[in-house]
């Protein structure tokens, strides 16, 4: 009777959890397409300057070279002003991390987005950093943090209603179950995340060359960050959080052959 109890509270944990998710639906003005998120923009935005001093805390804090910083603010700035990012209602702003050694960007919700001196340091001219930024700019108008955080929720809840029809307190190794429906459940996001790379590549080229940059230079990062990496996958790139930068390249290409069927226009800022 207990096992019968337990597995109907599951499945309606479950069905709760792929209901809610599944009808919390809205189309993405920037993007176009349809996405599924349990937050507003508000929250997004409140979230990420939360966040932001204790993400730059973890990279050794803010770099000191002002100068360095300007310039990071000034070319993200412009990214932002001269396209369509501009009409989002997204607050952004661009910090330089003191961190020396660890080759990395990222986004918080919201439009706080961070580089490492350590990956500045190997790029070598303005449209690379641009290029860096668009992609990360591409991150917060796709909202590909609060599509994560609806999915990991949602992998929350199934994993625990997983665990609920699975765990008996007299038969210790039935905690086997619940760790592999979480494995699984961390395999699924890894995907994801993947997935939100890919695509944030095509937006930067998209940003990038309405700013008056050259999309090209995108194909020189991902040259770095391979050179970056010393050519070690940690493993087959289906258990990595990001593609392999050479797969990457492939899709850049496709996406500036999309962007500009005529070829580049002149003048593009290398």
């Amino acid at each position: 009777m207990r096992a019968i109890i337990k597995f109907i509270i599951a499945i309606l944990v479950a069905a709760v959890s792929l209901v809610t998710y599944w009808c919390s639906s809205e189309t993405n003005e920037f993007t176009g397409e349809e996405q599924r998120v349990d937050m507003t923009v508000e929250q997004e935005i409140a979230l990420g300057l939360q966040a932001a001093p204790q993400m730059a805390e973890q990279y050794g804090g803010l770099h000191p070279d002002q100068e360095a910083a300007q310039e990071i603010k000034a070319i993200g700035q412009r990214l932002v002003d001269i396209t369509r990012v501009k009409d989002t209602p997204y607050q952004f702003d661009f910090h330089l991390l003191a961190d020396e050694q660890t080759v990395n960007a990222f986004a918080l919700p919201g439009g706080q987005i961070f580089i490492t001196a350590g990956l500045l340091k190997r790029l070598e001219s303005e449209g690379q950093l641009a290029g860096v930024l668009g992609h990360e700019i591409g991150h917060v108008v796709a909202r590909h943090s609060a599509q994560q955080l609806a999915k990991a929720k949602l992998t929350q809840d199934l994993t625990g209603a997983a665990a609920i029809a699975t765990y008996d307190p007299e038969n210790p190794a039935s905690r086997s179950g619940a760790a592999v429906a979480a494995m699984i459940g961390q395999l699924v996001n890894m995907s994801y995340g993947r997935d939100d790379e890919l695509e944030s590549d095509k937006l930067a080229v998209q940003i990038t060359g309405a700013a008056g940059y050259d999309p090209r230079a995108m194909i020189e990062v991902m040259r770095i960050l391979e050179e970056a990496s010393g050519g070690s996958r940690g493993g087959p790139e289906f258990l990595q959080t990001h593609p392999n930068p050479g797969n990457r390249v492939a899709r850049i290409e496709s996406a500036i052959q999309e962007e500009y069927p005529e070829g580049l226009p002149e003048g593009l800022i290398q």
